[in-house]
């Protein structure tokens, strides 16, 4: 049975990486708590689904904006650096969403800090996914991806539930300020984890010409631009979170908010307690579309259903394939892209997995505003299945990797 689980022996083998992980699994802790808040504060003072799905679109305009940007000068500059900057910007936009709560309750004020919060996680991911690289042997990529997955949807399970109850018993105030103190917890453990030389940080090469080398390099590889669409068109497409306070306050109960976000989560966190067994499979653009594609499906039949537990079920099984999409795509991503250009790459990384959501949100809310919920969620799951199959076809070579196969014949290229 140990063979399945995740090799949490990592985190102890490589001090450096325990204490960063370790960081990093209570800022997403806090994160998650308040996953709940900021959305269910739109909802409350405005009553508007298309308002809750605009949030998506302000979030993706930061992202858009930040995400490249972060990503190139996490490959220009050292990453350490710039992950103390990023944190003490975090502690800030969570404080300032608590004070916001406390005194003047505006929801343009909630946009621009949501929007600013995406914006700082566009700047600090690509700097933390090059910098763990840097830090990791090749070996341990699998490893990696299997205990991430563990944490993350560990905390997406833990994360709404007691944000919710905080949320009904205690107030914004203190989700806010918790969020602000695990940030602030992540940013100490920064200074117990020794820096690490940036290769290529002291090349000479103007930002846009920088830019535009790690775009050349995805766009020349069908491995990473399948990675980045089916997951970006299954979250644009089946991802309906934006609906779920409407659902909560008028299909299944308020109480059943916390459930509905942490049910994903709890599939993921099934599929990562036995992730060890998968990591010997090395077909990952297959399994990534199959994953995705299940998904979609698992998101369909969420759609049709009428009962919370049932509608709970379909949710959990779509958290399972999405985790085991984004554990196929995480060790792909490690295996193929050098350092150099991994910041860069992170950036797209994160517009794949971050916009799709974000942009989702829109198009749910929209659509729900237009013909109801079940109408929105159904269709999203049918357009996921149907981009899955698109992508797979107009990306053969995507379809075909085989990791042993290819990084032996030297598609890995190292600049």
């Amino acid at each position: 049975m140990i063979k399945y689980l995740p090799d949490f022996s990592l985190l102890r083998r490589n001090r450096a990486f325990g204490i960063l992980f370790f960081g990093q699994w209570v800022s997403f802790m806090g994160t998650m708590m308040t996953i709940v808040a900021v959305p269910y504060q739109v909802y409350q003072a405005t009553h508007s689904m298309a308002l809750v799905g605009s949030l998506g679109l302000v979030q993706f305009g930061a992202l858009l904006v930040c995400a490249l940007w972060g990503g190139t000068i996490a490959d220009k500059f050292h990453r350490k650096p710039l992950l103390l900057l990023t944190g003490v910007l975090s502690v800030l936009g969570s404080l300032c969403l608590a004070l916001n709560a406390q005194f003047f309750s505006s929801v343009p004020l909630v946009f621009i800090l949501a929007a600013f919060m995406v914006g700082v996680t566009a700047v600090d991911r690509p700097s933390r996914d090059a910098f763990v690289q840097q830090i990791l042997q090749k070996e341990d990529f699998a490893a990696y991806s299997s205990i991430t997955a563990f944490k993350n949807n560990f905390c997406m399970i833990a994360g709404p539930a007691i944000g919710g109850l905080l949320l009904a018993h205690a107030g914004l105030v203190v989700l806010y300020s918790l969020d602000a103190l695990s940030f602030l917890f992540t940013l100490c453990t920064l200074f117990f984890v020794p820096s690490h030389a940036n290769p290529g940080a002291d090349r000479k090469v103007a930002f846009w010409d920088s830019l535009k080398e790690g775009l050349q390099f995805a766009a020349s590889k069908q491995t990473l631009m399948g990675s980045y669409l089916v997951d970006f068109f299954a979250m644009l497409f089946g991802m309906p979170m934006a609906l779920f306070p409407a659902m909560a306050l008028h299909i299944f109960g308020a109480a059943s908010l916390g459930w509905l976000y942490a049910a994903p989560a709890v599939g993921g966190l099934a599929f990562s307690l036995i992730s060890g067994s998968v990591n010997k499979i090395k077909r990952h653009g297959l399994a990534i579309s199959i994953s995705a594609a299940l998904w979609g499906v698992a998101i369909i039949l969420f759609g049709l259903s009428h009962s919370l537990w049932v509608a709970l079920f379909f949710l959990a099984l779509a958290g399972a394939f999405d985790a085991a999409s984004g554990l196929f795509r995480q060790t792909l991503w490690n295996e193929t892209v050098p350092n150099t250009l991994r910041g860069r790459l992170a950036s797209l990384e994160i517009l794949s997995y971050m916009s799709g959501p974000k942009l989702g949100d829109a198009e749910a809310g929209f659509v729900a505003s237009a013909w109801g919920i079940p109408v929105s969620i159904i269709s999203g799951g049918v357009l996921t299945v149907l981009s899955v199959f698109a992508c797979a076809a107009a990306l053969p070579e995507f379809i075909a990797y085989n990791s042993t196969v290819d990084n032996e014949k030297g598609l890995d290229v190292q600049l």
